[in-house]
């Protein structure tokens, strides 16, 4: 096949006197920053791996075949309670920003400058957002103004590379190109979230299924026509990348983004029938073979990290941007998918290798959440002095728990609000310990679950404990109001839907203490 022709191409410089020039041109300066590989899948649910993020292993761990993964985690920490938003511009805008979404606004996905993805409500008004995404400039209509993680990787002498998926901003806005967000180089990302096709012979667009050619991946030309998986032609440029910022000396920071596994779910070739002959149906074969395409990316970019010896010197993150789209069985035991505000749209498979600081086949079940990555990627390059306009910073930085320090992470609280009416009606979210409250807008529903003896959220617990139900409500209404969260309004009233704190499910008499 031609594409095993291009991976000879990229993968086969041997590990002679080529390897030694490439690493002999690097000043002892640069060679005291760590590489950082932050690879991020899309749609990879928790339990769509053989890794085991659970108590034992599942049935869903015996499907998929994901051994780099695992191997990943046999060297480094494996994070139980990675949560991340649960979808992906949230996402992608927090770790580029180390700002909770209810303080960004980019709380839905975007894609069409000024056109929200959000369904008309029967009921409900929904409130502006910030529509167009992210912005490097100040001054752009329905965008938050952040500078980016990037720009400060670059500053501190970082080559910054950008391989795959953006979704960062609109189409026609500065946000929708990487470039303008502080990435030297540009592979592939624009503002469609989804490619048009994982196929080289359809030229990754999404004409050949009579789509909009929005989704058209750009910056692949090469490629066209050819036999190749859109997985293993980003993988072949993001080696190549790698070779150049050794062959200049400098560090370099990956942002290896795939497009997978988010849909189109189209097979790949190299994977699929094994799946086929173990008894799977044709879609879900077709997906465990987009999973195992994934790992042995993951794979080929361990192996050239490797071949240009780095190994020791190169930071290795893995993490997805949400739940799987599956509501059953692909996040079992976790309740909901994509979208929602169960564990099961917002817990994601996270491993780190750090070597010299993380220990092997570690596990750390301290919860952690998306813009912590950007005060942690900062911390590990060395970069102590950096502002985010407006001067806050909602992530905190896990490098502590990567050298298995004790964090006391009990009172710290996380927060999700999705004001949207899109797969799921409005709702806001807080987690705090071991306790897990979520509102429903429309209805100011509360909802209460202990999420260690209930991973699966099967137990309502607010009517069987109204105070800690009342405590967490004020507590997510106080945080929604200081950073001036919107909401929906009634289309019969006008009048906004209440606040967590205000439902009328909870008791408003003070408890003894309780101030408010």
């Amino acid at each position: 096949m031609k594409s095993k022709i291009l991976n000879k191409v990229s993968l086969g410089i041997s590990a002679g006197v080529c390897l030694l020039s490439l690493q002999a041109g690097a000043s002892e300066k640069n060679l005291s920053k760590p590489n950082i590989i932050f690879f991020l899948v899309d749609d990879m649910g928790w339990q769509e791996t053989s890794v085991p993020f659970w108590k034992e292993k599942t049935p869903l761990n015996e499907r998929y075949y994901t051994p780099n993964m695992e191997t990943l985690a046999s060297q480094g920490v494996k994070f139980t309670q990675a949560y991340a938003c649960p979808l992906c511009s949230p996402t992608r805008v927090s770790l580029m920003t180390g700002l909770n979404s209810v303080r960004h606004q980019v709380t839905n996905w975007t894609l069409r400058k000024n056109i929200s993805p959000d369904l008309p409500h029967a009921e409900l008004d929904l409130p502006k957002w910030n529509i167009n995404g992210l912005s490097p400039v100040p001054g752009i209509e329905g965008t938050c103004y952040v500078k980016t993680l990037p720009m400060f990787l670059k500053t501190a002498g970082y080559t910054t590379i950008h391989v795959g998926k953006a979704h960062w901003g609109a189409k026609g806005t500065p946000g929708e190109d990487p470039l303008n967000l502080g990435f030297d180089v540009n592979i592939a990302g624009h503002a469609a979230g989804g490619p048009g096709s994982y196929y080289g012979k359809y030229n990754f667009s999404a004409e050949w299924r009579h789509d909009d050619r929005i989704w058209d991946v750009p910056g692949l030309e090469k490629y066209y026509g050819q036999d190749i998986n859109l997985t293993e032609a980003l993988t072949i440029e993001a080696n190549a990348q790698m070779e150049k910022a050794v062959q200049k000396g400098n560090p370099f920071y990956l942002y290896m983004s795939h497009y997978a596994i988010h849909a189109p779910w189209e097979k790949d070739e190299r994977f699929y029938q094994k799946y086929k002959d173990r008894g799977l149906n044709d879609f879900e074969a077709t997906y465990a073979s987009m999973i195992e395409s994934m790992d042995h990316s993951l794979g080929d970019i361990l192996a050239k990290v490797k071949q240009l010896g780095i190994e020791k010197n190169t930071i290795i993150i893995f993490m997805s941007d949400n739940g799987s789209p599956s509501q059953c069985p692909q996040n079992l035991p976790l309740r909901g998918n994509k979208l929602s505000p169960y564990e099961g749209g917002i817990r994601d498979p996270m491993l780190v290798k750090w070597p010299g600081v993380t220990a092997d086949g570690t596990v750390c079940n301290d919860p952690l959440i998306i813009e912590d990555f950007f005060p942690s990627i900062l911390e590990m390059a060395g970069v102590k002095k950096y502002n985010q306009i407006g001067g806050k910073i909602d992530g905190k930085s896990f490098v502590p728990l990567l050298r298995g320090k004790k964090v006391n992470s009990e009172n710290r609280e996380f927060f999700w609000h999705f004001p949207h009416n899109y797969g799921y009606e409005p709702y806001g979210v807080i987690r705090k310990g071991d306790w897990k409250l979520i509102y429903w807008y429309k209805n100011s529903k509360l909802e209460l679950y202990k999420i260690p003896d209930d991973i699966s959220e099967a137990n309502d617990l607010a009517s069987a404990n109204p105070e800690k139900t009342k405590e967490l409500a004020i507590e997510l209404g106080k945080y929604l109001r200081k950073v001036g969260a919107s909401r929906p309004s009634f289309k019969a009233t006008g009048k906004p839907c209440l606040w967590p704190d205000e439902s009328t499910q909870i008791d408003h008499r003070k408890y003894p203490g309780e101030t408010r």
